[in-house]
């Protein structure tokens, strides 16, 4: 007798095995897996046997991107979260409790900023905001609460540079960790691990991934930090989605060829843009020997600097609405690190939550233009900016 199908369809059935392997990974979208028996599922859930049972917990694409991810930073571990604020909030529930005391950058992402002094302030952390560009001023804030200190590699939008072989030392005289938002960096550009840090961040979303479709973040680090790991990222359900894990890792092979593409392109617009085209006041770039950080930039960077260039026009928010609207070619879009060239306005996004006198005092004008510089030609970009600079005068 036939089967009947409503018996038929819904019953599980094995894939067949194939007599090769694909080259390309596949996605495993299953949210579940089938267990042989009851000793089996408690040892793998307790990770006693490798292997998976229920997505949360862990699946085959988010592993394979974590492991690429922890060559591409010489890490004993990695971990794939479901974004980059997921991956900086993984770092703090896993290393901290009740009572400790963080560091935190005066330039980190605004974002960063709320989870790490007004979210942390629920949960019984206190914060001291600091200059993280001035050694001495971090050793003064430094109390025998104090768990770890928190920068990026390069910051956002006036791209300064952590001296992070400096800041590990000084973490590590005071038994305190170092972790390191590398996002706008990226591991082509800098590993902070290798430089001393006990953890870092990235967010997969940006110049990792590259295509603008998958919103994703990691943390990796060692052994000694890594016992919470695990638990946290399930527990608080920060885990990424199978298909995102597989575009990032898609994207991932080719993060070399771009960043070297992106930041020479990046470099070549510096330069141009500190000619002094139109009423530009001025231009921040680490590869620029007039930045204030270009011999640290120089110094511990891979020979490049990184694919953001960010220019201040004189005439303030009105100049800045002018030039956004004459150079239409140039997409405005609020992120980064995507293969084509972008821009974006401090001031109305990434931080519009702060006042306009704190964003003076971070050096952040109403005119200050953010560009994420693509893999086009160096000379179509440039041809870009200087007919929109024109227009916009």
């Amino acid at each position: 007798m036939a089967k009947r199908i409503d018996d038929l369809c819904p019953r599980p059935q094995l894939a067949p095995l194939l007599p090769g392997e694909p080259l390309a990974p596949p996605i495993h979208l299953s949210s579940v897996y089938r267990c042989q028996t009851p000793e089996q599922a408690a040892a793998l859930l307790a990770g006693e046997l490798p292997g998976y049972v229920y997505r949360r917990d862990g699946h085959p694409n988010a592993d394979f991107l974590a492991d690429k991810c922890r060559q591409l930073h010489s890490a004993q571990r990695a971990a794939i979260t479901a974004s980059g604020m997921g991956a900086l909030a993984l770092a703090l529930v896993s290393q901290t409790t009740a009572g400790d005391h963080l560091i935190v950058s005066s330039r980190l992402y605004g974002r960063s900023h709320l989870l790490l002094v007004d979210e942390a302030a629920t949960r019984g952390l206190t914060s001291s905001v600091v200059d993280t560009s001035h050694l001495a001023a971090i050793e003064e804030a430094i109390t025998p609460h104090t768990r770890m200190i928190v920068v990026e590699t390069i910051t956002n939008p006036l791209l300064r540079v952590a001296n992070l072989s400096a800041l590990a030392e000084l973490a590590h005289e005071h038994d305190v960790l170092l972790v390191v938002d590398n996002s706008l960096a990226g591991p082509a550009i800098c590993r902070p691990l290798e430089l001393g840090a006990d953890l870092v961040v990235e967010s997969l979303t940006k110049s990792m991934n590259g295509h603008s479709d998958v919103l994703l973040g990691m943390l990796a680090g060692g052994d000694l930090v890594w016992k919470r790991v695990p638990q946290a990222l399930s527990t608080w359900g920060w885990t990424a989605a199978p298909f995102d894990c597989w575009l990032a890792a898609r994207g991932l092979e080719t993060l070399a060829l771009r960043s070297e593409r992106s930041s020479a392109n990046a470099l070549s617009v510096a330069r141009f843009l500190a000619t002094g085209p139109g009423a530009i006041e001025v231009v921040h770039y680490p590869g620029l020997p007039n930045h204030p950080d270009h011999d640290l930039a120089a110094r511990q960077f891979d020979g490049h600097f990184g694919s953001l260039v960010t220019f201040t026009l004189s005439g303030g928010a009105d100049a800045a609405a002018e030039f956004i609207a004459a150079a239409s070619r140039i997409p405005f879009c609020p992120s980064f690190g995507e293969n084509s060239t972008t821009l974006s306005h401090p001031a109305s996004t990434s931080h519009r939550g702060l006042s306009h006198e704190a964003r003076q005092a971070l050096g952040i004008d109403d005119g200050t233009i953010r560009l994420s510089v693509g893999i086009e030609s160096s000379e179509t970009i440039i041809e870009i900016l200087a007919e929109s600079l024109a227009r916009s005068r």
